[in-house]
């Protein structure tokens, strides 16, 4: 049985390699179970890293965005910049966000949800969402948060995040979301024994679904060849 692809996407100002060293302080048993593909983002950090001092540099940011978080320069290119990577890497079966990531990671739902956006690849049917929120203009919200999302979904929320009002807006749009809450601010945590329990559990749903879509996969490019011999004959 194949692994689950996740697609991974980092937090604002780090790395892909930062990104991986935050997932990988959870249990092997869980990372062990993933296929994960780690990305940089499109643009150079622009601004001081709230990371410098605990992870080694390059960073890098999705796009950048004013104080009220209303305005998202690049923003356009970025969501460009990721189809055309998600084509050239691809097939994923989901993605794993945190920070900004985890807010692109929402968005990219909802637009290719409606077919605004992400129509070059297959539909994306689980995500993992870590400290993610919502975009606040009214272009965003009407394009990726207008309608609900039948994705499965993994949200990590931090009671003291700072997005976590808007974090749990996030988790609303989605019909069955699986919610670990921890007890921290805006990190990746490490995963407690009840925090465990449902990322396993969560694991263990998407990995039937994944061996199902493969097995009928299978069967009908078996069928297919079938038909094309007999057509021959």
């Amino acid at each position: 049985m194949r692994k689950p692809r996740f697609l991974c996407l980092h937090g604002f100002r780090t790395s892909g390699e930062i990104m991986k060293k935050q997932l990988y302080k959870w249990p092997k048993s869980v990372i062990d179970r993933l296929e994960l593909v780690f990305l940089d983002a499109p643009f150079p950090c622009q601004g001081k890293s709230d990371y410098e001092g605990i992870y080694d540099p390059p960073y890098y940011e999705w796009y950048q965005y004013n104080k009220e978080f209303t305005e998202y320069p690049n923003l356009e290119k970025c969501f460009e910049f990721l189809e055309d990577r998600v084509v050239k890497l691809g097939p994923f079966d989901g993605l794993i966000g945190f920070s900004q990531g985890a807010i692109l990671s929402g968005a990219i739902l909802g637009m290719q949800a409606k077919g605004i956006a992400f129509q070059k690849v297959p539909k994306i049917k689980f995500v993992i969402i870590i400290g993610g929120a919502m975009y606040k203009s009214k272009k965003m919200i009407e394009n990726a948060y207008s309608s609900s999302l039948d994705t499965l979904s993994l949200h990590i929320l931090g009671e003291k995040d700072f997005v976590k009002h808007s974090a749990i807006k996030l988790t609303e749009l989605f019909k069955n979301p699986v919610v670990v809450h921890h007890t921290k601010g805006h990190i990746v945590p490490r995963l407690d024994d009840k925090s465990l329990e449902k990322v396993t559990g969560f694991i263990d749903t998407i990995e039937h679904l994944v061996m199902e879509e493969d097995k009928k996969n299978g069967e009908k490019t078996k069928s297919t060849s079938i038909r094309q011999i007999m057509g021959r004959l």
